[in-house]
């Protein structure tokens, strides 16, 4: 008998024991195509030698030290990379040891920020319906899902919420994809009037929405619309790039692609690619200077931020990323994988919306193409889907609840960068034998 603690009672879990390139084994021998790297998070794939190499060096050297006593070469060289490479003024990074850590970091940031530049009535935080930011309580706060929200409402912080940018279900017959975006993005100008400006912290948001949407994009012009209206609020903007960013919608930070810059971003799961828990929260030299010049001390903390196993790992990660080209590599082989699935699916009865950017794509699922009407919630559509495609030997990200935490189905899939182009063809033929399956 088991003693872990797993995330469903009444499921057995074959046994990881290895993993090469694209494909995770079991105990028994069975393959498995990593079509989904987890959940967003095995960029470069599995038993990558160069991460794995960097890791033991690092072991050799000193595994940790905590810092509140010491920095670290490795953490040190890290944050340099990472402010090398972001846009715009992002200056600082505070590392941590995954997503949800990243997301809490950034909202009590936010909040120290103001309390610090004598603005003590800015607490209230703005965030997205269908939008998710992490487990932890100010995390699942900040979340828009109700389906993980309910059972721990009592518990949650007073966020706001407006509506998402989803143009398959909240644009209007006639209305441009740019008039759309700018509607989407006048919600966040209401709700601040509707708050009152000077109580207002920050707005959070992920530039393409991973688990809870389905690699959902913005509607063209959306995310510069919402920087004019931070910008003429004072209202901080954070940018969840947890599952997007690192490369995995075909720029190092997705926020790129959209021609903005927040203020503060956060970043993990392909920042360590499954080989090291670690996340990063990066803000911008101004924010940085208001603790410097006021307390001098960001009020938070955990046992494991920086560290330096963890960072090594990240180092390695990111440097491979860069120096193997596979930024370039996500957008390639990204635009082969949205072709294979417009061809497979693009005409499907049951698929009502294809999208996403890079390696990072969603399939909404509809019981009716015409209508876009959903399926019963009740047949747990994306759960047999992910089951059929398991039994398949593919691993993909299915999730039920896409408009609003209980309607609507879609898979998300997020490959490895290094996926080749029959492993394309293989992920599209299992996926569509496991829908098949299913509908």
């Amino acid at each position: 008998m088991s003693h872990i603690f797993p995330r469903h009672t009444r499921q057995s879990l074959p046994v990881a024991v290895g993993g090469e390139g694209c494909y995770l084994f079991d105990s028994t021998g069975k393959q498995y195509l990593d079509a989904s790297g987890g959940a967003a998070v095995s960029c470069l794939g599995h038993n990558d030698s160069v991460v794995v190499d960097a890791i033991k060096a690092q072991l050799d050297r000193v595994a940790f030290a905590h810092t509140g006593f010491f920095t670290s070469e490795p953490a040190e060289e890290l944050a340099d990379l990472l402010i090398a490479n972001a846009p715009g003024d992002l200056d600082r990074v505070y590392l941590v040891s995954g997503g949800s850590e990243a997301t809490e970091a950034a909202i009590k940031l936010a909040r120290q920020y103001w309390v610090e530049k004598g603005e003590p009535q800015r607490s209230r935080l703005i965030a997205r319906k269908q939008s998710y930011h992490g487990n932890t309580i100010g995390a699942l706060s900040a979340g828009g899902n109700e389906w993980r929200r309910a059972q721990f409402g009592p518990l949650l912080l007073d966020v706001s919420h407006i509506d998402p940018c989803y143009e398959y279900r909240l644009k209007h017959d006639g209305e441009s994809p740019e008039a759309y975006g700018f509607r989407a993005a006048q919600a966040l100008e209401d709700e601040i009037l509707r708050l009152g400006p000077e109580t207002v912290m920050a707005f959070m948001a992920e530039p393409v929405v991973g688990a809870t949407a389905g690699a959902l994009p913005p509607a063209p012009g959306y995310f510069k619309r919402i920087r004019e209206i931070c910008d003429k609020y004072g209202v901080l903007l954070i940018l969840d790039e947890v599952m997007c960013g690192m490369g995995r919608t075909g720029s190092l930070f997705a926020c790129e692609q959209d021609g903005i810059v927040p203020d503060i971003a956060c970043i993990a799961k392909g920042l360590g690619a499954g080989y090291q828990p670690i996340g990063a929260m990066l803000c911008t030299a101004q924010i940085y200077k208001a603790i410097e010049d006021g307390s001098g001390f960001f009020q938070h903390g955990h046992t494991y931020i920086g560290h330096p196993t963890a960072a090594a790992c990240g180092l390695a990660v990111v440097g491979s990323i860069l120096d193997r080209g596979l930024v370039p590599r996500v957008r390639e082989q990204g635009d082969k994988l949205a072709a294979r699935l417009q061809e497979r699916f693009g005409q499907h009865p049951h698929v009502g919306d294809l999208r996403g950017r890079g390696l990072f794509r969603g399939i909404e699922l509809v019981a009716d193409r015409d209508t876009k009407a959903v399926f019963d919630p009740a047949r747990g559509v994306a759960g047999k889907i992910k089951k059929a495609a398991f039994a398949e030997g593919l691993i993909c990200y299915p999730m039920s609840g896409t408009i609003d935490g209980k309607h609507g189905d879609h898979i998300l899939l997020a490959p490895p960068f290094i996926i080749e182009d029959a492993q394309l063809d293989e992920l599209v033929d299992k996926l569509s034998k496991a829908i098949a399956a299913v509908i």
